[in-house]
């Protein structure tokens, strides 16, 4: 077998059409088709059943796809090891944000490639962290900004660069709680709506640990999704109280709580272990100590 033939599987499988799978990969159809079968006659079975029109992969495909996408990936990866390894110029370098590491490093990424690597396609993919993981296992990332709290410890996944930044209940400036001029208990707090992301488990202990049950998120916020800046927003133009980064809120001002809240959100850089790296992936982590250096409320990780 070849890496071409695997490549073409890999893309019939992805697209479940030869019509479309031969305009992507710039084929006749016969050709792709001869590619096919000569695979699976020297894999010793069947890839694809006929579903109509369509095609679908049997299930000895679905074992030979995870396969031939990590020998598909690592031929790229090869490739421009030896093309692109200079200065990260050319490539590809796709990143998954999370929503708290999305709202703070969407732009700084794409001004700093606009600027000094303008040849160099970035790719950057937004979601909750549990699906970007997937993203990055299954090879469509190379790597991840997300909530390091919610990394689950994993023998093929590696945490790296872990910074905190100062977090808690963000108000607009001129927000009734912040006119009485001092810290409010959680029951006044909770008079409001509250808006968060998904909060990790870690997370939800320390609010109950804070202030009791009624801290608990999934009863605590009535406001909940992936996008940061949409919950800031959301707090900007309402009396709506938002839980996240203070950095990530510009324009809001942090509610003083009794007791104080005193936490802070953890980001980190999550790549596969025991990979290949894409080289581009370089320049994001010569940049990240100094764009995170540049947010207000920074904290060395705790252990």
């Amino acid at each position: 077998m070849t890496l071409v033939q695997l490549r073409h599987f890999v893309v019939l499988a992805e697209l479940g059409s030869y019509v479309q799978a031969s305009a992507a990969l710039y084929l006749t159809q016969p050709a792709l088709t001869r590619s096919i079968q000569a695979l699976e006659a020297e894999l010793g079975g069947p890839l694809f059943d006929r579903i109509g029109r369509r095609i679908g992969l049997t299930p000895f495909g679905h074992e030979v796809l995870s396969r031939a996408r990590r020998l598909v990936a690592d031929a790229e990866a090869l490739r421009q090891t030896g093309k692109g390894l200079h200065a990260g110029l050319i490539g590809t370098l796709r990143i998954g944000l999370s929503s708290g590491p999305g709202a703070l490093l969407s732009s700084p990424l794409m001004l700093h490639m606009a600027q000094h690597h303008p040849r160099l396609h970035l790719q950057i993919s937004r979601g909750n962290t549990g699906v970007l993981i997937e993203e990055l296992r299954d090879q469509h990332l190379d790597a991840l900004v997300v909530d390091a709290r919610s990394v689950r410890p994993s023998a093929d996944l590696e945490l790296s660069q872990v910074f905190e930044l100062a977090a808690g209940f963000l108000v607009r400036p001129d927000h009734p709680l912040m006119r009485r001029g001092r810290a409010v208990t959680i029951d006044e707090a909770l008079a409001y709506p509250v808006a968060s992301t998904p909060l990790s488990d870690e997370v939800a202990r320390i609010l109950i640990g804070r202030y009791g049950p009624q801290a608990n998120p999934d009863d605590m916020v009535t406001l909940r999704s992936d996008e940061t800046l949409s919950l800031v927003e959301v707090a900007r133009r309402s009396d709506a109280i938002v839980l996240t980064a203070n950095a990530a809120a510009p324009g809001l001002e942090s509610l003083p709580m009794s007791p104080p809240l005193a936490a802070t959100a953890r980001f980190g850089l999550v790549t596969r272990a025991q990979r290949q790296e894409a080289p581009a992936l370089r320049i994001l982590r010569e940049q990240l100590p100094r764009w995170v250096s540049g947010f207000s409320g920074v904290q060395s990780p705790s252990a």
